[in-house]
């Protein structure tokens, strides 16, 4: 399960919206920053990220909660959305390049590359509404004063 940190801004039913801060996709590897998603992250900056989540907790509009993602549905989706565009477009491709040529290679591949697109459309909103597809609110954290910096002035 993977999980992050977040704040209720509103509810609706048995679901909440909970704003979440990105983070960055780097966790301090050997290339200290100097690889392209350390790069992304530093021209994108951290932006707040409105989540819909399962609401079993009962966590009201305030409060800080712990959202979860399941890693198994996580790489589904990241499959379908990455690999099936890139698949109608190579399959597409392949497919009009063996029955006409270079032109047809183009055309084909773009026909392939936009099905794939429509499929995915169509994928996305049938488990959109599956039951178990959504985050859900693990639990309530504890919505603590911030802690401010402590400041040494040699006093």
């Amino acid at each position: 399960m993977i999980e992050e940190q977040g704040v209720v801004v509103a509810l609706d039913g048995d679901y909440a919206e909970v704003r979440t801060e990105r983070r960055g996709g780097c966790g301090g590897c050997a290339a200290d920053g100097a690889c392209g998603t350390s790069l992304l992250d530093r021209f994108l900056g951290r932006r707040a990220v409105l989540v819909r989540a399962r609401n079993p907790a009962g966590a009201a509009v305030g409060e800080r909660v712990l959202v979860g993602v399941s890693e198994a549905r996580l790489v589904k989706a990241a499959l379908a959305a990455y690999l099936m565009p890139v698949l109608g477009l190579v399959v597409g491709a392949v497919v009009g390049q063996w029955t006409g040529g270079d032109p047809w290679s183009i055309l084909v591949g773009l026909l392939g590359f936009l099905l794939a697109l429509f499929w995915l459309r169509r994928y996305s909103a049938a488990v959109a509404g599956a039951a178990g597809r959504h985050p859900v609110v693990l639990r309530r954290l504890p919505s603590g004063p911030t802690p401010l910096p402590i400041s040494f002035s040699g006093h």
